[in-house]
Formats: structure tokens, sequence, C-alpha cells
């Protein structure tokens, strides 16, 4: 059963699981389906469609699900979707996707926003992210598992910030992030690896060594990215410990942050 404030507004389209509650003064539209155990908490609205998981926390005063701010947006049913066991702080703002790219804004599991935070439309968001106060992606941007964006980060549309990274404080980013490159700075720059963030998560002394030595070559080297890509693959452990920087590199599209 569902918890519901009783100034809360609630269209009777929507679909709220077992043990959802409601605070005061919070409005969700039809269209709109909410995961078991999730908190939805006071003046928040939530407008669809939108497809939230469960035992995510929504705290006061955030928008979510609201139409992308976008001009080619023109009333399509895009979609905003929510896996489990979100924070999402005071003030946060989390837009649907467009029919120009994917129709969907995504955001995975297990990942801490806090307070006026803004995700805009078809976004990708994966899985044990951080995003502090007031950091803010534009359109198209994809966050890839472990990344944490510091307090006031911007990030310029179609970037990709990719897994175990770490952007500064007040960074600007124009161009993608590679895993586990530390950046910051307006515009960011790189500043060597995420060396703590991979020792919380378990890495080895042996791969991280590796991960400092594939650094050296993207950025120490004067290499083009295409010879590094090619240095890097040769020095790749059994264990696949580069696999991911690879195929991140392999796939960008707006070059790397230099």
């Amino acid at each position: 059963m569902a918890l519901i404030h009783p100034t809360a507004l609630i269209d009777p389209k929507a679909q709220l699981d077992e043990g959802v509650r409601v605070g005061p003064y919070s409005i969700i539209n039809g269209d709109v389906h909410i995961g078991a155990g999730t908190i939805v908490g006071p003046h928040v609205v939530i407008q669809g469609p939108t497809r939230i998981g469960e035992d995510n926390h929504f705290y006061q005063f955030g928008s979510i699900g609201a139409a992308p701010q976008d001009k080619k947006y023109h009333g399509e049913p895009t979609r905003l979707v929510i896996g489990n066991g979100n924070t999402f702080r005071e003030n946060v703002t989390l837009n649907r996707g467009t029919v120009q790219d994917r129709g969907e804004t995504t955001i995975g599991d297990d990942n801490w926003i806090m307070a006026g935070v803004h995700i805009a439309h078809d976004c990708v968001v994966g899985n044990h992210t951080i995003f502090a106060n007031a950091s803010a992606l534009a359109g198209h941007v994809e966050v890839h598992d472990w990344a944490i964006l510091g307090g006031y980060t911007l990030v310029h549309q179609f970037c990709r910030i990719g897994a175990h990274s770490f952007c500064g404080m007040g960074s600007v980013i124009n161009q993608d992030v590679p895993d586990f490159v530390v950046v910051s700075g307006n515009l960011a720059e790189p500043r060597g690896i995420n060396t703590e963030g991979l020792k919380r998560r378990g890495f080895t002394r042996e791969q991280m060594a590796i991960i400092k030595k594939a650094y050296r070559i993207l950025y120490r080297t004067g290499n083009r990215l295409e010879q590094a890509l090619e240095e890097i693959e040769l020095i790749n452990d059994a264990q696949g410990t580069l696999d991911s920087l690879i195929a991140f590199l392999k796939n960008s599209r707006r070059g790397i942050v230099r």
C-alpha cells in the first residue's frame, strides 16, 4: 500500500507500487510508474512518461520528467527511465528525451545526485556515479559507471564521461573524459588518474600500474590518439583492465580532453 499525504495530487492513471511514500504538496501526473519502496518528498513534481524503479529517494522541490529544454521538442511522447536505489537531493531537474535522439533519458542504479543538479534530455547515466551540487549535463551526454562530477561541473552536449573518472570542482568539459582520468579547469585539462577512487574499488597495484602506463601513453608521449590506442592495446593485461578504456577511445566522437 502506498502512503500518500492528503495534500499530494496524484493522477488516477499513475501507478505507485507497494510501499511508495509521497510527501505533502507533491504532484504526480499520469503515465508515471513508481517502483516499490521509493520515497517522494514534499513539493516534488513528477511528469510522464516516466518510469522509476525501486528504493529511490526524491528530496523536496525536484522537477522529474519535465519536457526537454529543446526548441525542437513539440510534445512528442518521449520518456525518462530511472533505475533502483538512487538518491536525488533538493532542486534536482531531470528532463525527458527527444525524438531527434534516443527519445529517452536514462539513469541507472545507486547514483548519488546532490542538490541543484540538472540532467538534460537524452542523457545516459550509468551506475554508482556521484554528481556534486549544481553540476549540470547538457543534452546527449553519457556518464559511465563510478564517475564523479565535482560541484558546479558543466558538461557540453554530446560529451562522454568515462568510468572511474573524476571531474574537479568547477570544471568545464567540452570533450570526452577517458576512463580513470582526473580532469579539472576551465576548460578542463587532464591531471592524472583517479588513484584514490581505484583503490576504493579494489583495483590491484598491478592493474593501477597498467592504467598509469596507459595514461602516460595517452598524454605524455605526444602520440596522436590513433597511435596511443595501438600502444595501449599492446599493454592490456589478461584481465582486460584496459578494455573499457580502449572501447571508450575508439568510440570518441568529440575527441578527448587534452
